[in-house]
């Protein structure tokens, strides 16, 4: 199996298209709503890479940002 690490440099095809698509995602919820759907979201996402150690890097990107 190849080790997988986290792509940090720009990587989405239509930025601004999947910005709209995740606001739009949150039209219509509660504060509550918004922050369970955004818990849920990351697992999904998580699961999606699958590698704990992709993970604990995206984990330090975001706490570094």
């Amino acid at each position: 199996m190849q080790q997988q690490q986290l792509i940090t440099a720009p990587n989405l095809d239509a930025p601004d298209d999947f910005y709209e698509a995740l606001i739009e995602a949150h039209q219509g919820l509660s504060t509550e709503e918004s922050h369970a759907f955004n818990a849920r979201l990351v697992l999904v996402l998580a699961n999606h890479i699958g590698s704990l150690a992709v993970l604990r890097e995206a984990f330090d990107a975001a706490r570094a940002s």
